[in-house]
């Protein structure tokens, strides 16, 4: 069976395409998000019912994964109309906010709660995010409607791995997505129908974009992130996560011509470092020199 972890760095490298995807602006911002639902959710619906995976413990569990589906969808909706509307990074870094939102709900709600190693660890990789993104974003900082969505699609975020995480300790993972998966689609799909959004009409290229985001950044990614949030603390899930920003970084140099400079790489640095705290698992005390 793969292990957690493998399976979360494997998804933090699925979903780390999508901010160059959604950069390119080949569709809306909701639409798009539509799109990667539906995809994603038209593949894996008839391999579960043949499968016979699809089983639900109870209703409860059941109402609070499409809350969850619904939460996750308007996260993307409200992320990808942030970068449309900024800045890439500008929104990849509010977004990615995430980790201290998650730790507070988890101190308040969960009995795992964070422990010490997850505080330092956050507080390194938000510091290597500032790095990353460079001094100048937050002077240049345009507190408008795409700031808003930012921190928003943070919080969603925060949100959606809280309650997953309680979700999946009784629901199996293949059940937990398609019923997330379906649900994101249908209230993204009912919000673009009533703002007028274009459902049709892109290029081939658009198309091939929503394709992709479907079955690498949504089905494989998540299919993977859900097993590692099943069998890790969500608090140490979503430090991980920063790792996409790394990862975006490079994919954008490489396919975007986009600068890389020697603050953005000791940026990378020290945010994986954070993120390396996080799975320490002794007492920070008993370190030795």
């Amino acid at each position: 069976m793969i292990k957690p972890r493998i399976a979360l760095a494997v998804g933090i490298i699925c979903i780390s395409i999508f901010p160059i995807l959604v950069k390119l602006n080949l569709t809306p911002g909701l639409i798009s998000a539509f799109y990667r639902m539906a995809i994603a959710s038209a593949i894996l619906l008839p391999y579960v019912l043949i499968t016979k995976q699809f089983k639900v413990t109870s209703k409860k569990a059941c109402w609070l994964a499409v809350i969850c589906g619904v939460v996750f969808g308007l996260d993307v909706g409200v992320w990808n109309i942030s970068i449309q509307q900024s800045t890439a990074t500008q929104a990849t870094l509010l977004t990615n906010l995430s980790p201290v939102w998650v730790g507070i709900g988890a101190f308040l709600f969960l009995k795992d709660k964070p422990k010490r190693n997850f505080w330092m660890g956050t507080i390194v990789a938000i510091i290597g995010m500032v790095l990353l993104v460079g001094f100048d974003l937050f002077i240049n900082f345009d507190f408008n409607l795409a700031f808003i969505f930012g921190i928003l699609s943070g919080m969603l975020y925060a949100v959606y791995m809280l309650t997953s995480k309680r979700i999946l300790g009784e629901m199996e993972v293949m059940t937990f997505m398609i019923i997330s998966l379906l649900s994101s689609a249908l209230a993204l799909g009912t919000l673009s129908y009533f703002l007028n959004e274009p459902f049709t009409g892109f290029s081939d290229a658009g198309w091939l974009v929503l394709v992709i985001q479907g079955l690498v950044c949504q089905l494989l990614a998540w299919l993977l992130i859900s097993y590692a949030t099943k069998h890790m603390r969500a608090t140490r899930v979503s430090v991980s996560l920063l790792g996409q920003a790394v990862l975006a970084s490079i994919l954008a140099w490489w396919f975007l011509d986009e600068q890389v400079s020697i603050q953005m790489v000791i940026g990378g640095i020290v945010l994986l470092l954070g993120i390396r705290l996080t799975f320490y698992e002794k007492p920070l005390h008993k370190l030795k020199a």
